[in-house]
């Protein structure tokens, strides 16, 4: 079961239409394939995986991503395989389905982006996938069950859908961003996480939202870690319809922050929904890291911390063994850590500081803040002003049954 898992609801975005289906790709027979479709003048940004064995949609999605300058008009995501590790095939069969889709929608070829998740190694079905796009085409609509049913298409070894809303006033008329985001397991997304697809009805340019989005990014996605595993299917993208009110930098600071604001109210939602849904997960855990010299020093003791498999077995167990946190922080090596200066606390409980636990600290003090399901690690490592938070899960027997029985 998640943890807390406690999304708001979600609304549909004008201009955005979807469907999804059963393709076969699943053995359970659920849905595998989703389509989303885009307004002509629609702009998408989209950010992807920086693994070296990327996968082919990836290549392909990028690529056309370019070639278009975000005039994207559909997306084809199918669940059960991840076309990754396929060579030329795998191209050849990513490419395939946008040109067969293209046709049906009336588009170009390269107005189509797919996305694949799923097993690594494996050729897609493609059959199966071509035969289905024309059910695809003809389900789409713009319902609020139609974007249920796409966020349950794109999961794998997730064990709930993750979609939700948020709008923010354009001066008179409110604006709707909306998304949805797959994910438990093979999760350090070093970019964004494993899928995620969020929508506006705002009418902004492809250069705005992409500053948008590595904004968003940076504070979300970029600030998860279930196993410290980069997927070869990362992509988070971001696409606003045009439907809506006008929104740009230059044409209000004010609104364009309340947009920034809110879509990075999303993404985080999306992005800590993922670690509430990890495999095999029993708590929540934040690390707050303060007092650095800059962001990426903090982010480096943040994940020093998530993703000790120490760390995280003890907070599995609630095992007062604290001083698994001073390991973690020091095995990073930041230049300039003075470990005199540095002090922990969990949940507010103060456990070290001027190189020793605190006077005030007890062991079952610690085992009971560690009996709870969210718990909050608050470092501060007295060299600067700066701050980050990273977001984890901990390691339960369940993580390693599911992934050992992944494929059987």
């Amino acid at each position: 079961m998640p943890v807390n898992l406690n999304l708001p609801a979600a609304s549909p975005v004008p201009g955005v239409k979807l469907a999804a289906c059963a393709a076969g790709i699943k053995s359970n027979g659920t849905n595998d394939m989703v389509l989303f479709t885009l307004p002509e003048g629609a702009a998408t940004a989209g950010v992807f995986t920086q693994s070296t064995f990327c996968a082919a949609p990836v290549t392909v999605a990028k690529s056309h991503l370019a070639e278009q300058s975000g005039a994207v008009r559909a997306m084809l995501v199918n669940s059960g395989n991840a076309n990754a590790g396929t060579g030329q095939a795998g191209i050849n069969n990513a490419t395939s389905h946008c040109d067969a889709l293209a046709q049906q929608l009336g588009c170009s070829s390269n107005q189509v982006l797919p996305y694949s998740t799923g097993v690594i190694g494996e050729q897609l079905p493609s059959d199966k996938m071509l035969n289905s796009l024309p059910a695809l085409v003809a389900g789409l609509n713009d319902s609020l069950p139609a974007w249920q049913q796409a966020a349950e298409g794109i999961m794998t070894t997730d064990t709930v859908a993750k979609l939700t809303s948020k709008t923010v006033s354009v001066g008179e008329q409110t604006v709707t961003i909306t998304g949805m985001s797959k994910g438990a397991g093979m999760i350090e997304p070093n970019m964004a996480t494993m899928l995620a697809y969020v929508f506006t009805d705002a009418a902004i340019n492809a250069d705005d939202l992409n500053q948008a989005l590595r904004e968003s990014v940076e504070c979300s996605f970029n600030s998860i870690t279930v196993d410290s595993d980069t997927s070869t299917n990362d992509s988070c993208m971001l696409s606003a319809t045009g439907v809506g009110a006008p929104l740009s930098p230059a044409l209000s600071s004010t609104h364009w922050q309340a947009f920034q604001d809110a879509l990075n109210e999303v993404m985080l939602l999306l992005a800590q929904a993922i670690i509430r849904d990890a495999e095999g997960a029993s708590k929540f855990i934040t690390v707050a890291v303060a007092g650095g010299a800059s962001v990426q020093d903090c982010k480096a003791i943040g994940y020093g911390i998530a993703n000790s498999p120490l760390v995280k077995t003890a907070m599995f167990a609630s095992d007062a063994n604290v001083g698994r946190l001073l390991m973690a922080i020091g095995k990073v090596g930041l230049a300039g850590l003075d470990p005199y200066k540095v002090t922990v606390n969990m949940n507010g409980l103060p456990v070290f500081e001027q190189g020793l636990l605190h006077p005030d600290y007890s062991e079952e003090q610690g085992a009971a803040v560690m009996q709870a399901s969210d718990i909050t690690v608050s470092v501060n490592l007295g060299m600067g002003d700066e701050s980050a938070h990273v977001y984890t899960s901990d390691l339960s027997h369940d993580y390693v049954t599911i992934n050992a029985e992944y494929r059987t």
